[in-house]
């Protein structure tokens, strides 16, 4: 099992535990009687809720990610990461720039190509913008949820 993946395995156990035992404090709270307690209550209860949602979407774009990586090697889309990367492993800056630059204009060729999407979303994930990444491999999952129905 990768790394990574067992990482995120952890992570989202201690998430299941902190979110079981805020359930119980929210329900402890309504249980109270007091106008203020059941109203924290409710409060409480709309974290684990919130929280199982949100890691469910992770989740599932995980899912969705490993499925498109895994069509594009079949098709031999999918690029190899050949950056160059510092003495700590961090990938080296002004390649990741210029990996980003090809990939964007990827997507600007050809906006509905999922495959642009994933890749742009590995760039910049490169130049170390996770939130723009999730947004690029969220737009490629959706775009390729998209050619499979139609």
């Amino acid at each position: 099992m990768k790394r990574g993946l067992v990482a995120a395995v952890v992570v989202t156990a201690l998430l299941l535990i902190y979110l079981v035992v805020a359930f119980g404090r929210g329900v402890a709270l309504l249980g109270s009687g007091d106008l203020i307690g059941v109203l924290l209550g409710v409060a409480v209860l709309a974290l684990p809720v919130l929280g199982i949602a949100l890691l469910g979407r992770e989740w599932w774009l995980a899912h969705e990610v490993q499925q498109m990586a895994d069509e594009l090697a079949a098709t031999g889309g999918l690029d190899a990461d050949t950056l160059p990367r510092t003495a700590g492993g961090r990938i080296d800056r002004s390649a990741a720039d210029e990996q980003f630059e090809v990939s964007r204009a990827a997507v600007e060729a050809a906006p509905e190509d999922w495959g642009a999407w994933f890749r742009l979303g590995f760039a910049y994930d490169a130049a170390r913008d996770r939130r723009r990444a999730r947004e690029a491999l969220r737009t490629a999952a959706r775009l390729h949820r998209s050619t499979r129905t139609a």
